[in-house]
């Protein structure tokens, strides 16, 4: 089983994001960018959420689930109501039952500060998701049901690509990517 973890793991750190911190905080940009463009269209609403939300964090993932165990990692930025970015890396594992891959983009919608800043500065998510996903680039199709322990965050995920059947509880730690925040 443990065999099965490593390459998930470093799936989530094989997209090549530039060999600068300039053009990695680009290259997330980019695709924070990409990901809310995507979800205005799919999801209208959201645009309002983000607006009238304290802050909002968009994460590009990676997820592998064989049978009982569910991994994922990835990157992704938050951005409080000034502008402010704060570059982030992330890992989770869940059990239930469900088979499957995919990539996966992940928008967090922060209703209030204290939320916020809980994220940002601990970086701990608690979350619930059943899906069945079947998508290669715009072919294909999902249904997903994704919620967070904390109620005053809104979450979506938009897949890229996989195929995954799955029912999962579990858990992710985000961290402040020191390199790209100048530490």
């Amino acid at each position: 089983m443990k065999h099965l973890l490593i390459p998930s793991l470093l799936l989530a750190g094989c997209t090549s994001l530039g060999n600068t911190v300039s053009e990695q905080r680009t290259a997330v940009l980019a695709m924070r960018d990409d990901t809310l463009n995507r979800l205005y269209e799919a999801r209208p609403r959201a645009r309002e959420q983000i607006r009238s939300a304290y802050g909002y964090g968009v994460f590009d993932s990676a997820n592998q689930n064989l049978i009982l165990l569910s991994t994922s990692g990835g990157y992704g930025v938050l951005s409080d109501r000034s502008g402010r970015h704060t570059y982030m890396r992330m890992i989770g594992l869940g059990v239930g039952f469900g088979l499957g891959i995919k990539d996966y983009r992940e928008v967090l919608i922060f209703k209030d500060r204290n939320s916020f800043e809980r994220f940002r500065d601990f970086g701990w998510d608690a979350s619930a998701q059943a899906e069945a996903t079947a998508k290669a680039g715009d072919q294909g199709g999902e249904a997903t049901a994704n919620q967070s322990v904390d109620l005053d965050v809104i979450s979506y995920q938009l897949t890229e690509s996989g195929v995954a059947l799955q029912a999962t509880i579990g858990g992710a730690k985000y961290w402040q990517w020191g390199a790209l925040n100048g530490r």
